[in-house]
């Protein structure tokens, strides 16, 4: 787990940028939906290729969609349906921030995210 104990925002940044892998996940977190919080007694969770997720801000607020690829390195969700159209007329998908997207349904195919989570219930 990465302690930034500094409160200098460039250390901030420093600590994040030059995190472990193995660390990265932890900043890959996403708030639960109202629903999904009373089920599961959990206020966030690690977001995951096939959850499905509504974007709370930036140009595509109130959009949602399936999580289609996560970006470790950047810390980044790539959404389907959040694309952006390039000079050229081509779309691209627009990498998202995950503390700015709520959970709205989880992909439980995963046998061990499904116990760690039904553990909490």
């Amino acid at each position: 787990m990465v302690r930034i104990k500094s409160k200098q925002p460039r250390k901030q940044r420093k600590a994040r940028y030059n995190a472990p892998n193995h660390t990265r996940g932890r900043f890959l977190n996403a708030s639960l939906s109202p629903e999904l919080r009373e089920k599961y007694n959990t206020r966030r969770v690690r977001v995951v290729t096939g959850d499905t997720v509504k974007v709370f801000r930036g140009d595509f607020a109130g959009d949602e969609g399936i999580v289609d690829a996560v970006d470790m390195k950047a810390c980044r969700l790539v959404v389907h349906g959040v694309m952006v159209t390039k000079a050229d007329g081509t779309e691209v998908p627009r990498p998202i921030d995950p503390s700015n997207v709520q959970i709205t349904k989880l992909n439980l195919k995963d046998r061990l995210r499904e116990e760690r989570l039904g553990g909490r219930a």
